[in-house]
């Protein structure tokens, strides 16, 4: 049994299970309009991003002078620290081989030296310079009362006022 409502709205009572009906065709789909309009604010927030890239890129594209210079005065000041950094270095290694080579120098002279004091030490007899000094010439050990002791007062020198005498 079917009434009329006041707004011409049908209903039915009953326990009877309704049938499905299709959906009119004049009412709008409005899925379909929302997932267009969804995409449609996709697709015009991926133009700004690609605008604001593009002005992003134009932007570091257009270098100022005083930016080049900047670069410019950094590349030059570094060159020219790099180059002195060289130049230690070389100075450095040049040093090295010079005291190396000084060293080397020392030690041949010591070497030469060396050799020198006992070919000498082994020249000189001195058993025999003693045997002919007490054998021939008639020298002798001084004795006690011969040796004659001097004092230095804290000076690095020492006045003569009589002459010492020769026996």
């Amino acid at each position: 049994m079917k009434r009329k409502l006041e707004k011409t709205m049908y209903y039915t009572e009953g326990n009877a299970a309704r049938q499905m009906q299709a959906m009119p065709a004049s009412v709008p789909d409005y899925r379909e309009e929302r997932r267009r309009r969804e995409e449609e604010e996709r697709e015009a927030e991926l133009r700004r991003k690609k605008r604001i890239a593009r002005k992003n890129q134009e932007k570091a594209l257009r270098t100022s002078r005083k930016y080049v210079m900047f670069l410019s005065m950094g590349a030059i000041i570094f060159a020219g620290f790099a180059g002195a950094y060289i130049k230690i270095q070389s100075d450095i290694t040049a040093r090295m081989r010079n005291i190396s080579r000084l060293e080397s120098q020392i030690s041949d002279l010591r070497a030469e030296n060396d050799e020198a004091y006992k070919r000498i030490s082994t020249a000189v007899d001195l058993e025999a310079i003693k045997n002919s000094a007490i054998n021939e010439l008639g020298m002798f050990y001084a004795t006690s009362d011969q040796i004659v002791y001097y004092t230095v007062e804290k000076d690095d020198y020492m006045n003569q006022y009589i002459e010492i005498p020769k026996e």
